[in-house]
């Protein structure tokens, strides 16, 4: 590994010796105080504007961000009107067809029923023990169209 090193510091050690480059005639070193923890620097010329500056920002920035926070409990919850109606629209839409599911019940509720009267036209004797599980069935699908109509309201006003 140390070969190509040892290699390409040979090679530009030559090519500088026998290339003809132009260099610049003295090197200035430019001296740079040391800083140490321990030396102080002296404090820069400041003027009363820069100052006045200084002092002056964060109360302005304070100052912006109540305004802009006090502001944002007043201003409406969208930006345009526009933007307004679309959640207007879209919300009506949910509604609309979360709304569907409730002629699912009614539908549901008139099959619960219309087997009932089946049933009890063909066996008379079984009236009251069909009407039970015809009631229980018209609970459940009610139960049903209820969440339904609970999921078109929620669309709507949530």
């Amino acid at each position: 590994m140390a070969a190509p090193r040892v290699f390409a510091s040979r090679l530009a050690t030559t090519m500088a010796a026998t290339s003809k480059v132009a260099r610049p005639a003295a090197r200035v070193q430019m001296a740079a105080p040391k800083r140490t923890f321990t030396t102080q620097r002296k404090a820069p010329m400041t003027t009363t504007f820069q100052t006045a500056k200084r002092t002056q920002s964060p109360s302005l920035i304070q100052a912006n961000a109540r305004q802009v926070f006090a502001n944002a409990s007043a201003r409406r919850n969208y930006s345009s009107e526009i933007a307004q109606a679309m959640v207007q629209v879209s919300q009506n839409m949910g509604m609309g067809s979360a709304a569907i599911g409730l002629g699912g019940a009614g539908i549901g509720i008139g099959l619960v029923f219309g087997a009932l009267l089946l049933g009890v036209s063909r066996n008379p004797a079984l009236r009251g023990q069909l009407f039970s599980y015809a009631i229980l069935g018209f609970a459940f699908v009610e139960a049903i169209g209820l969440f339904d109509l609970m999921v078109a309201m929620m669309c709507k006003y949530v």
